[in-house]
């Protein structure tokens, strides 16, 4: 089991505005702050992290689970709103599974960030 995940982004204030929006549909809130990271999660612990720093090895991919279709196009909505660029529209990826329902949001850094429903309608 994972406990937390990071991303180094160039500009943590930034991520941390782009984050708190993109993520707040899905119960996420920064739960954590200290300047250089802040940590975001449902209360009471933070599970996912972005620090000052280079990226390593390019951008990268984190994807949040959902509880519902509605939330994945929360995200996606609330993502754009926060200054992020789509990178794949809410809808079905049948070529994962039949019920595999995602959307997809490349952040300020380039990172790609999914919120995915495996639930049926």
């Amino acid at each position: 089991m994972i406990d937390h995940v990071s991303l180094r982004v160039s500009d943590v204030a930034r991520s941390k505005r782009f984050f708190s929006g993109a993520l707040a549909p899905l119960g996420y809130a920064v739960l954590a702050d200290y300047g250089d990271a802040a940590g975001f999660g449902l209360a009471p612990k933070p599970d996912f992290w972005v620090g000052a720093g280079p990226a390593a090895g390019g951008p990268t991919h984190v994807c949040f689970a959902a509880a519902n279709r509605a939330q994945v196009d929360a995200f996606h909505k609330a993502a754009l709103a926060a200054g992020g660029t789509d990178n794949g529209a809410p809808g079905l990826r049948a070529m994962y599974h039949p019920t595999y329902y995602g959307a997809f949001i490349l952040d300020p850094d380039g990172n790609n960030i999914e919120a995915v429903c495996h639930q049926p309608v």
